[in-house]
């Protein structure tokens, strides 16, 4: 893992290429199609983002924190003890993502995401009876009925807009504290993914992917969004089922089921998560099939979200039907399947950077070449191979048309672990962190 092959090197470059490839024709064609016909409903295709150079508050924090990362990072990650580089990993990425975000400053860049139109924040006075509302959810969902819900929250289960609901009840009022808790718990994505890794593939490899996983450009689009939220909790399940089927605690699967029951009452788009818990359980059945509980415990927890929102009134297959009526009622009907469902992929690019390219390059050449099925390289390789599909499902299934650089933030934090197989790891962190210094310098990327 310290030196690649030499004949791997061109074969990345040949990757890299093609993916650099895709995002130029991503945006040329994307021009051309809003420019003659705007039907895009972008205005930086393919990324929901404004042409905006400009400098911030947050720009020599975010410059020296790329730095520090790129000349430390990789040596660090390697010689601290594993919770000392579990709380380093959470502090440089809580800063990265801040010092990105301030970049816009304060009210463009945190305070002000969630109160715009489509956003949470303005639909809290509507759930001042939190049980009625949750029974009426569904009759606001599609346009045309009596106060239809604005898009995010139409477009998502209850839970989403609930979250900023309490966080108003506990006194954490307005867009400020909804942007620091989505950066809080959305920076803690990459803690969970390292544990994760290094359950399911040693510890080698997790603390390779460390770096990589703090200087992600996905940042960018973690602070402050509500799917940078979404994220986290999703990656905790995932964590929580590795601990279960690897370590002593089979107690762990009842976590995991739980915080995966709250993923799909966050998102809809998120039940695809079944996927990757099912690589998980596949890696680890050997201890699932010794401890058949493990599997009862993970179903019953996955239970107990499902039960109590259905309880209180919510039907989640009714909302998602409606769902679809809506979204084809709005822009989601008129943008084209066929710009968007390769379009997306440039986005993936974007937000996962050239070295997850390349590192997913050589996932697939270990997958296919590694003889031996059970070594850790091949087990990370499934892993990410895993998350690539389930994003991939989502992508082709046409309910993510565009704002997938956001959407799809769940997904790109499993992708980013395949840069473990990458050599000089500085070269591609310094690739990672010039896009997305760039990114943020030179667009704004609002939604």
């Amino acid at each position: 893992m310290t030196r690649a092959p030499h004949r791997d090197r061109p074969a990345d470059l040949y990757a890299v290429l093609a993916a650099v490839l895709l995002v130029l024709v991503a945006v040329l064609v994307g021009r051309h199609l809003q420019d003659t016909y705007r039907v895009l409903f972008v205005h930086w295709p393919p990324l929901f983002a404004d042409w905006d150079p400009h400098v911030g508050p947050g720009t020599p924090a975010a410059v020296l924190v790329a730095a520090v990362v790129v000349a430390y990072g990789p040596a660090l990650a390697v010689r601290l003890p594993w919770r000392g580089l579990l709380a380093a990993a959470w502090g440089a990425c809580l800063a990265w993502i801040w010092s990105l975000a301030l970049v816009d400053g304060w009210q463009r860049g945190v305070a002000g995401r969630l109160t715009s139109p489509n956003e949470y924040l303005t639909v809290i006075g509507r759930f001042h009876d939190i049980p009625a509302t949750l029974r009426d959810f569904t009759h606001h969902i599609v346009s045309g009925t009596p106060a239809p819900w604005p898009a995010h929250i139409a477009g998502h289960p209850p839970a989403a807009t609930l979250t900023f609901v309490l966080l108003d009840r506990a006194g954490l009022h307005g867009g400020g504290w909804a942007g620091v808790w989505c950066i809080t718990v959305g920076s803690t994505a990459c803690v969970a993914v390292l544990v994760a890794v290094r359950a399911l593939a040693g510890e080698r490899l997790a603390r390779r992917a460390a770096p990589f996983l703090v200087l992600a450009p996905a940042a960018v689009w973690v602070g402050a969004s509500a799917d940078g939220y979404f994220a986290a909790v999703a990656a905790w399940a995932v964590a929580l089922l590795a601990l279960a089927v690897t370590g002593r605690s089979v107690g762990w699967a009842a976590g995991a089921g739980l915080l995966y029951g709250l993923t799909c009452y966050l998102s809809y788009g998120l039940t695809l998560f079944a996927l990757i818990g099912a690589a998980v359980l596949v890696l680890g059945r050997r201890r699932v099939r010794a401890r058949p509980v493990v599997l009862a415990l993970l179903v019953a927890g996955a239970a107990v979200v499902p039960v109590v929102f259905t309880l209180a009134g919510f039907d989640w297959w009714e909302g998602y039907r409606l769902l679809v009526t809506r979204y084809y009622q709005g822009v989601g009907g008129t943008r084209p399947y066929g710009y968007w469902v390769w379009a997306n992929l440039a986005c993936t690019v974007i937000i996962t950077g050239l070295a997850t390219v390349a590192g997913l390059r050589r996932a697939g050449a270990t997958l296919v070449h590694r003889r031996t099925a059970g070594s850790a390289p091949t087990r990370l390789a499934f892993l990410v191979a895993v998350a690539l599909l389930a994003l991939l499902v989502a992508d082709v299934s046409g309910m993510s048309k565009a704002e997938t650089e956001r959407i799809w933030l769940p997904f790109a934090m499993w992708l980013l672990p395949a840069c473990a197989f990458l050599p000089r790891p500085r070269a591609w962190l310094t690739a990672q962190a010039l896009l997305a210094l760039l990114l943020n310098h030179l667009l704004f990327t609002g939604w």
